[in-house]
């Protein structure tokens, strides 16, 4: 598969990891700050030296992880990943640096990622998952036009804690719409 990577945004550059990454990707993951909503505790370096090298690997068929970098400065801001599953849908997910929070980068950079979904992937539903209190990320899924189709209560044990699952989505016929 064919595809037209790297993506360059009005102010991001979107491309494949390499190895390179692992310094600006270990120092976004090893925040407390960043997990707080996520499955996931903060990585060592090694940790993130694996994630990265399993990204890599990844065959582009089964989705891409990328790095969202300011395209002025080659500044490492986060990361987004789209995985494709059955029944032509893809789930999208975004971490981004605190200090690029705030200034529409994750919305830029995913709405880049769902027009690749739909156009080089062919799929016919995106979705993303969040824990409920993550208002933020909930606000960049608004933004690309999802609508809220669910929230489940506490319906995961996470972290000591029972939480909740909000979950958006778009067609590709509403997204071209």
């Amino acid at each position: 598969m064919d595809l037209p990577l790297p993506i360059e945004t009005s102010r991001l550059r979107l491309r494949r990891f390499a190895r390179s990454d692992v310094a600006a990707y270990h120092a976004v993951r090893a925040r407390e700050d960043i997990h707080r909503w996520l499955y996931s505790v903060p990585a060592t370096e090694a940790e993130a030296r694996a994630t990265i090298e399993r990204r890599i690997a990844r065959p582009v068929e089964t989705g891409v992880a990328l790095v969202a970098e300011i395209a002025a400065t080659g500044e490492f801001a986060g990361d987004v990943t789209l995985t494709v599953g059955e029944h032509r849908q893809a789930e999208i997910g975004f971490v981004f640096d605190p200090r690029h929070q705030g200034h529409g980068y994750a919305t830029e950079a995913a709405a880049a990622v769902v027009a690749l979904a739909f156009g080089s992937y062919d799929v016919h539903r995106v979705y993303g998952r969040l824990e409920a209190r993550n208002t933020a990320s909930a606000r960049v899924l608004e933004k690309l036009g999802m609508r809220r189709e669910a929230h489940l209560v506490e319906n995961e044990w996470v972290k000591g804690e029972w939480q909740s699952e909000l979950v958006y989505a778009v067609l590709a016929r509403e997204w071209r719409g």
